[in-house]
């Protein structure tokens, strides 16, 4: 319905915004469309977040605790053969906790939590990098999102779509009315395909069973462009 109201309203009104694009169209009849594109692909890739919080009466100690668990994390990953640049913190932090007793504030002990963010470039294998974070001592996994490695050529498939679908769009208006396209003078492009998010998905140590590969569906991802293109019509 966008692209059909653009379309008539540059019809009727041929050279107000062509004037406003371009100074020297003043003497052109235009016509504007806009144009989508569709690219449908099942996901190859995906990042998950683990993290690991460690509890102590001190923040030393704390962060030993902490340090020891994600190292175990840390080499059960490796040991399915994911590259050293898939593995990249993504958060610490090291904070006191306190009690709350009769208005009163008193120190409980220390929390010392390291996050990683994790590339999984076999789908195969997200089911067992989950199960084993956790096992190996991960106190929670979420934030699982969906990509694609080669995203960039779909994209570009997308953007190839999306002016084909604005130039038939032209071509179909100036024929209704007995003119046809001539050229092209203005391609203004958007895409609108923001980076997937994470599903909502959690998983806490304590929720885990050993050995119990969490099911994963990955869907299919839309990549979509968008243009809004500017022709000249006789």
């Amino acid at each position: 319905m966008k692209a059909i109201a653009a379309m008539a309203l540059a019809l009727a009104l041929p050279l107000s915004a062509a004037a406003q694009q371009n100074p020297q169209a003043n003497d052109l009849s235009v016509v504007v469309t806009v144009g989508e594109g569709i690219v449908k692909r099942a996901p190859d890739q995906a990042w998950v977040t683990i993290a690991a919080e460690s509890r102590a009466k001190t923040p030393t100690e704390a962060q030993k605790l902490n340090a020891d668990a994600m190292s175990a994390v840390m080499a059960k990953l490796k040991g399915l053969g994911l590259p050293a640049d898939a593995i990249q913190t993504s958060a610490y932090e090291l904070r006191p906790e306190f009690d709350y007793v009769n208005n009163r504030q008193t120190l409980r002990g220390y929390l010392a939590r390291n996050a990683v963010e994790v590339r999984v470039d076999e789908l195969a294998k997200l089911g067992q990098v989950l199960d084993l974070a956790v096992t190996a001592g991960a106190t929670s996994v979420g934030g699982v999102r969906f990509d694609l490695k080669d995203r960039a050529s779909v994209e570009q498939i997308a953007l190839q779509r999306a002016v084909t679908d604005a130039r038939a769009q032209a071509t179909t208006a100036a024929q209704a009315a007995g003119m046809k396209v001539e050229r092209v003078i203005r391609i203004d492009v958007g895409r609108d395909t923001p980076m997937p998010p994470p599903r909502p998905m959690l998983m806490r140590a304590e929720m885990a069973v050993a050995g119990a590969e969490p099911p994963i569906a990955p869907g299919e991802l839309e990549i979509k462009a968008m243009v809004t293109m500017t022709a000249v019509i006789r």
